[in-house]
């Protein structure tokens, strides 16, 4: 989740959010704060990926579809990608659900691999899942991700996974809000993450820190303002929304480079940060000797 990315799938405002029109009567029911500003949506996305083209070779974006909503611009959900190809999700959004379908046939005419797909009652999202280095994954356990789903993903990545740790994600501020993993809990290089400790099982915060993991605990007034979403485009190099000057600041002391942009519309209204915008789907796996890999 930090390794140098090479290759990233998005999908644009034009493509998700469509029109003013079409947000109009949509954002109330995907749960949005408030009706995104379409304009400057697409004016923070375009910046958002002039900062990815820094860093990204491949920028793939997701086409429109008749069969997903707005929330369809958090490219990041409905898939997970191992070091073998992809595996495809199921929301535990049930609006959300169709993305899975989208995506999967997106892998297929781009020749991603697909290793699996969950079945059933398996419902999980994309941001509950966070590989803490190549052979280590951990699982959110809450409102978006079952333990059926987790049941399924353990036999999948079984030959690729040393560890699988499940993680519980609290109750919060109640099931209808977005709550993943991923929400309090970023990794930025091998031994540095951000955080916010109010939310972490104590468990799961020591662990952390008993592998060497050095912990940026961001304050309640950041978190709110999504900066716990932090979006690793190499080891301690990141990008995250404006306004979170606190944790910015102990990410620069912690000898990182820092990008921001304007998340106002794409980000904050949406509770979808810089992970949720985007699918890494192919990062360096080793630095030292160039090999790539999915992630």
């Amino acid at each position: 989740m930090y390794a140098p990315l090479e290759r990233v799938i998005v999908k644009h405002p034009h493509d998700a959010f469509i029109s003013q029109v079409h947000l109009y009567d949509k954002w109330e029911t995907f749960n949005f704060s408030e009706e995104p500003d379409f304009k400057e949506a697409v004016k923070e996305f375009g910046d958002f990926i002039s900062i990815l083209e820094k860093y990204v070779a491949n920028i793939n974006y997701l086409p429109a579809s008749n069969e997903v909503g707005i929330d369809s611009l958090y490219a990041h959900d409905p898939v997970k990608f191992t070091s073998e190809g992809a595996i495809i999700l199921k929301s535990g959004k049930e609006l959300r659900q169709p993305e899975a379908r989208v995506y999967k046939h997106f892998c297929m005419d781009n020749d991603i691999p697909i290793i699996g797909e969950l079945t059933g009652d398996a419902v999980a999202d994309g941001g509950d899942l966070v590989w803490l280095d190549d052979r280590t994954l951990v699982a959110g356990l809450g409102y978006r991700t079952n333990a059926e789903a987790i049941r399924q993903l353990k036999e999948m990545t079984g030959h690729l996974v040393d560890e699988f740790i499940v993680v519980q994600i609290p109750h919060d501020l109640g099931e209808a809000e977005c709550l993943h993993l991923m929400s309090f809990f970023s990794m930025i290089d091998h031994d540095l993450a951000v955080v916010h400790s109010r939310l972490m099982p104590v468990y799961f915060r020591k662990l952390l820190i008993e592998r060497g993991i050095q912990l940026i605990d961001v304050p309640e007034d950041e978190y709110m303002n999504l900066g716990c979403n932090v979006l690793a485009l190499a080891p301690r190099v990141c990008v995250m929304t404006e306004g979170n000057a606190y944790t910015k600041q102990k990410l620069l002391d912690a000898n990182a480079t820092v990008y921001e942009y304007k998340g106002t519309e794409i980000s904050y209204k949406g509770t979808g940060g810089p992970t949720c915008l985007t699918c890494p789907v192919v990062r360096k796996k080793n630095v030292n000797n160039g090999g790539m890999s999915y992630v």
